[in-house]
């Protein structure tokens, strides 16, 4: 487990391109916290670890957002308004969650029962002031890669 505090949104950006390093473009990076815990801005930071320099919105209403950047497929999922997760079945979701393929995942509790086992958990919680970040690695993939940013960022604990 990782640990760590993120005063504002640059720095959750910063800990996001950092983490997006760490990934190394694969896994299933399952986000989950309250509204407005920062869950779409530490993915913009992942996304921007992988060269993406525009907007980057929560994709509520499609439930998924592909980006094609460079060598690296990502998926950015928001599960916020699945009302079943047999609808991710229904849109091809399951084709997307390739090993060699990175894959965002906000609110993955609706998923439950159908998503593959996480890569790595990581938990937002608002923390005056900023946020903090748990981070549980799901497999040995998770293990590297928390280890890799161990080294690049500093723990709270």
């Amino acid at each position: 487990m990782m640990r760590v505090r993120l005063l504002d949104e640059e720095a959750q950006v910063a800990f996001g391109e950092a983490l997006g390093r760490a990934l190394e473009g694969r896994g299933r990076v399952y986000l989950s916290g309250d509204l407005g815990a920062g869950k779409t801005t530490l993915t913009r930071g992942i996304l921007r670890a992988h060269g993406h320099r525009g907007a980057v919105k929560s994709p509520t209403y499609t439930l998924v957002e592909p980006y094609e950047l460079g060598e690296w497929r990502l998926y950015h999922f928001d599960l916020y308004r699945l009302g079943d997760p047999e609808e991710l079945e229904f849109i091809g979701a399951r084709d997307l969650f390739d090993d060699d393929d990175l894959c965002l995942v906000e609110w993955p509790s609706r998923g439950e029962g159908w998503l593959p086992p996480a890569t790595l958990e990581i938990h937002l919680r608002l923390a005056e002031p900023g946020r903090e970040a748990s981070l549980v690695a799901g497999d040995a993939r998770g293990e590297a890669v928390l280890a890799r940013l161990a080294d690049a960022w500093p723990m709270t604990d």
